[in-house]
């Protein structure tokens, strides 16, 4: 195992749909880079536009977890974080980075609570709150636009955006939350490319990616790009790259399953694209 980077990765487990563990597992692996899991819940399949799924909350878990791995004295080059289901959760996430963290761990939290304008239904009006306690000790938060008008208790702007309206929003994110960059997923500057921002607070760096747009949604893109973009960062990338990297994957997965016209609830096909995972960053490292 000598010279593996190492990912933890903190999600639920959605059995099918593809998306958070099924997802980040195999696509951090795929990248040469060793996952660690630590699942806060088990579904059989995840909530968006399934009915009567199971439900295993395992959130009395993840303490006991922790302690063991602190007995064994392991070193994680990333903590990643994604669909929480509680505030006691946001809390145990906080207080397990506080425990695994190094000095040279980044930490990533992708805060899983809203899209389209709205928050999710499962969701208090006050978790944003709790989200952005989350947020403020993180090296990189990577929320969507509606995520981000929440975090910052403004009102949602459906795209298109103008150049400045994002790297405004970006620099809030970092600037109010505290964390030390942002990657603004869902930023589309017309109606034909679709994309994200990253924006650093140190040397205030900004950049987009845009690809063209596909005309569908599926479930667990988000999921796909977190991991693609915590891979691309522990394998040396950029924010900037890794972004890139994340949307150009990302975007290829959806077209893959346009074309195929699968059932938009199952997710993506990035499996396809596994294969030239290492490559699509290394490329991406090199512009």
């Amino acid at each position: 195992m000598a010279g593996l980077k190492r990912v933890l990765a903190v999600h639920d487990i959605s059995c099918f749909g593809k998306c958070s563990l099924t997802v980040a597992l195999p696509i951090i692996s795929a990248a040469g880079v060793e996952v660690t899991v630590l699942p806060t819940a088990v579904l059989s399949t995840h909530t968006g536009g399934f009915e009567g799924f199971t439900y295993r909350d395992l959130t009395e878990d993840v303490m006991p977890i922790v302690e063991h791995w602190q007995t064994l004295d392991l070193h994680f080059d990333a903590i990643y974080s994604g669909f929480l289901g509680s505030f006691e959760q946001i809390d145990l996430v906080i207080e397990l980075i506080s425990r695994l963290k190094s000095a040279d761990t980044k930490v990533i939290v992708d805060p899983v609570m809203a899209d389209h304008g709205e928050l999710y239904g499962l969701f208090p009006a006050d978790f944003p709150q709790g989200m952005a306690r989350l947020c403020a000790v993180a090296d990189v938060i990577t929320p969507n636009t509606t995520e981000a008008a929440l975090l910052l208790g403004r009102d949602w702007v459906a795209p298109p955006y103008e150049e400045a309206q994002v790297r405004a929003l970006c620099a809030a994110l970092t600037g109010e939350l505290g964390a030390r960059a942002a990657v603004l997923t869902g930023v589309a500057f017309d109606d034909a490319h679709l994309g994200a921002a990253s924006y650093e607070a140190a040397g205030e760096k900004f950049a987009c990616a845009q690809e063209a747009l596909v005309p569908d949604m599926y479930h667990g893109t988000g999921d796909v790009f977190g991991s693609v973009l915590v891979a691309a960062l522990v394998r040396g990338a950029t924010l900037a790259q890794a972004c890139a990297a994340a949307v150009r994957f990302t975007v290829a997965s959806i077209e893959r399953s346009y074309k195929a016209q699968t059932d938009n609830r199952y997710g993506v096909d990035f499996e396809t694209g596994l294969s030239g995972l290492v490559a699509l960053i290394e490329e991406a490292k090199a512009s």
